[in-house]
């Protein structure tokens, strides 16, 4: 169990750094740095000029990413999403090609190993979840459905790119990352110490699961004023940006008070609670912080690129580690595993 615990916290730490990585890839604008999805310009390791690909190679992707939103649009259409689907297809924006980038490719192109090698350690945890099948079944389904939901991801993944990012792709993409990043906090707590998990309504509980729900409303909120900078990026400098954005961006920095006050009110709830948690209550004010620190710094200094992955890394940490907290709040000791 030591073991498997270590294997699934490595995960979750890999996964955090994707995340970082993926910030990087859209601050930098490398999104779409290679066209096609899994390989890079048709090669597993992506070209360093543009001799190296045919003329017409806008075509050519423009051409591959037409066809696979057919299917896409065709699988929504299914789903009941026609909006959605109708919008890919006649939008000329989505099949638009940019000019080949060096730098953007390969920082695409580095996100994409690193996303490799969190799909094989995770890969790594179902496995190993299956030895304790008969002690914690629990422990097993969510390893499965966690290696499952990483190819869904990924598959996910494809079309964001194919869509030329679309913005309700991407973030589609993001809550996807926020479930998996839950998925691997229970594994990591469920393996702590042979504890099992038993959550109760209760106070602090109630108080813990709200402070999750406003996280995950402000992390989506956030996702469209990321949308609404793209918009506005095309036309204003960057010091113009975040004037810009309109009421998404007002809703998104208000809401950070009720996060505040919510914050407050839950570290002193754990404060005084629970003795055994007081780390916490240490721990995720601090990233909490970080997070609007970060925000404030992106809406008075022009949005500088490199604050962006830290804010949506320190975000997403911030509601893993609330997560953790509610696991851990709520743990009965269990008989030890053989």
């Amino acid at each position: 169990m030591k073991t498997f615990h270590k294997l699934a916290k490595a995960t979750l730490y890999a996964v955090y750094l994707l995340i970082l990585v993926g910030g990087i890839v859209r601050s930098t604008g490398s999104g779409m740095g290679c066209p096609d999805w899994p390989t890079c310009f048709g090669q597993w390791i992506p070209p360093t000029t543009v001799t190296e690909l045919p003329a017409d190679y806008k075509e050519q992707y423009a051409e591959y990413r037409n066809k696979k939103n057919i299917r896409f649009a065709k699988y929504l259409s299914a789903i009941g999403f026609e909006k959605e689907a109708t919008a890919i297809l006649s939008d000329p924006e989505v099949l638009v090609e940019e000019d080949f980038n060096a730098v953007k490719t390969w920082v695409e192109y580095v996100n994409r190993l690193v996303g490799v090698i969190i799909g094989l350690l995770i890969f790594a945890v179902m496995v190993y979840s299956f030895r304790f099948r008969k002690w914690h079944p629990v422990i097993t389904v969510v390893g499965i459905l966690t290696f499952l939901l990483v190819g869904f991801q990924g598959w996910i993944g494809s079309f964001v790119v194919s869509t030329n990012l679309t913005p309700w792709t991407i973030t589609v993409h993001m809550l996807l990352a926020l479930v998996i990043v839950c998925l691997l906090v229970y594994l990591v707590s469920a393996s702590s110490d042979h504890f099992e998990i038993n959550i109760s309504w209760k106070p602090l509980n109630a108080l813990l699961v709200f402070a999750l729900v406003l996280l995950l409303i402000q992390i989506t909120i956030g996702t469209q004023v990321r949308e609404a900078i793209d918009v506005v990026a095309s036309s204003f400098a960057r010091s113009q940006w975040v004037e810009n954005l309109g009421l998404v961006f007002l809703i998104h920095r208000s809401f950070s008070w009720l996060l505040v006050i919510t914050f407050g009110l839950m570290g002193y709830k754990v404060w005084k609670e629970r003795k055994a948690l007081k780390s916490f209550a240490y721990v995720v004010p601090i990233f909490l912080l970080l997070t609007i620190f970060s925000g404030i710094g992106m809406a008075y200094a022009g949005v500088p690129p490199f604050l962006q992955p830290l804010h949506l890394t320190t975000a997403t940490i911030t509601f893993g580690t609330v997560f953790l907290l509610l696991l851990r709040s709520n743990r009965n000791k269990s008989k030890a595993f053989n």
